[in-house]
């Protein structure tokens, strides 16, 4: 067998190997929808997959490392997920090329095509089959690559004594109404030291953002069905 031969069939069975992993992922997210179904994508942490699941959502989480907490999670690629039908997709793609805190590796990243990489994933996030989506990242060259976020949040409105400004553009989703305003601006993310797991820690969602986003895009989501009191909802606009 010539090597153009075996180059063609290697192809084709990767491809089938492929839809495969994409059927299996998409089949194994069930369809006891509950609320509704929600996709984390790009979440190995689970705090957002929890803090929906607790509110009667089908909620998976995804990511190529695997999940820190039990619960629903594709280890994989998240194009892999994106068809299963989600009512709402909560989106963490990496900022690695795209935050403006890295700019001094701009030209570096731009000549390797990764900047251009990032951006085509953000794209495809924010154009994914979902009724509503939330695309979350650090102030970066989206807002001038693609658009400009929806709305600049910080910890501090929401129960952490910290700054770091995180974006959010919103498909189908209102604005976060502040739920614990606290005094405190410490620069806790920037200030961690050099190690191996730094990304990582840079890039967990905080509870008390977590708690916002399912509650509230729950109550906008499903207006009709019964909600307890929360500490958000005094700081709501009177209509």
């Amino acid at each position: 067998m010539s090597h153009g031969v075996a180059a063609n069939t290697n192809s084709k069975k990767n491809a089938r190997m492929k839809t495969d992993t994409k059927t299996e992922a998409a089949r194994d997210v069930g369809s006891g929808a509950l609320l509704g179904r929600v996709l984390v994508a790009c979440e190995y942490s689970g705090a957002v997959r929890d803090a929906f699941a607790a509110r009667g959502w089908l909620a998976w989480s995804c990511d190529l490392l695997p999940s820190e907490t039990p619960g629903n999670h594709y280890q994989g690629d998240v194009r892999d997920m994106l068809d299963a039908g989600w009512d709402i997709l909560i989106a963490h793609p990496p900022c690695t090329h795209l935050a403006v805190s890295g700019a001094r590796w701009f030209p570096a990243k731009r000549a390797s095509g990764e900047q251009q990489a990032a951006l085509d994933f953000v794209s495809m996030l924010l154009e994914a089959p979902a009724t509503h989506i939330a695309l979350e990242n650090p102030i970066s060259i989206i807002s001038s690559k693609i658009r400009k976020p929806d709305q600049i949040i910080q910890p501090w409105q929401f129960g952490h004594g910290e700054v770091k400004a995180t974006c959010l553009w919103l498909k189908n989703l209102p604005k976060l109404t502040p739920t614990q305003i606290v005094e405190g601006r410490e620069a806790r993310v920037h200030k961690m030291p050099p190690g191996p797991d730094r990304w990582k820690e840079r890039s967990r969602t905080l509870p008390g953002i977590a708690e916002a986003f399912a509650d509230q895009w729950t109550r906008a989501t499903r207006p009709n069905i019964g909600h307890e009191p929360r500490a958000g909802d005094a700081l709501a606009p009177k209509k």
